[in-house]
């Protein structure tokens, strides 16, 4: 993904940091959009250390995403990794 990523601060909520919300976004196994909102979509990626994280965030325009966000992936999403 080659878009400029902003954050809110709940992004950093759950002790992720900005750099393994990148390094997931560059090596990303899922992307799809979320159910209840065209414009939320779900990113599960690796971080640094290989730990699976899930990844929430908006599409603001066509370079530009804004991640509200991130925590170790929950056990329920991994269904998606079969998609």
């Amino acid at each position: 993904m080659d878009d400029e990523v902003v954050f809110k601060q709940s992004a950093f909520s759950h002790g992720v940091t900005e750099a393994d919300i990148l390094k997931a976004i560059e090596e990303y196994l899922y992307d799809g959009p979320m159910d209840d909102d065209v414009n939320k979509r779900l990113l599960l990626g690796f971080d640094g250390k290989r730990n699976l994280l899930e990844i929430m965030y908006n599409i603001i325009n066509e370079n530009r995403i804004n991640v509200f966000h991130a925590m170790p992936v929950r056990k329920p999403l991994m269904v998606l990794l079969n998609r």
